[in-house]
């Protein structure tokens, strides 16, 4: 059996690589992959979970600036 082929992680959207993650965690669940490719798909997962920590960061951090800007723009209309 050959190492499978991924899509390079920077064209995935978050539910993509959610979505390969929770593939991968079922094949290594239910076992019976030679030893080479379970570790390939374990590495993949590893890389996939990164990702959608890096998609979850992002989000987080625009709806903190979102956040910020709208209590300035509230505070500036509360002085008016």
């Amino acid at each position: 059996m050959t190492s499978p082929q991924f899509r390079p992680l920077a064209e995935l959207s978050f539910e993509e690589a959610r979505d390969e993650l929770i593939e991968i965690v079922s094949k290594l669940e239910a076992g019976g992959a030679p030893l080479e490719h379970s570790l390939a798909l374990w590495e993949r997962g590893e890389a996939l979970a990164a990702r959608c920590q890096q998609w979850l960061d992002g989000a987080r951090e625009r709806i903190e600036a979102a956040k910020i800007k709208d209590d300035a723009t509230n505070e500036t209309s509360d002085d008016a």
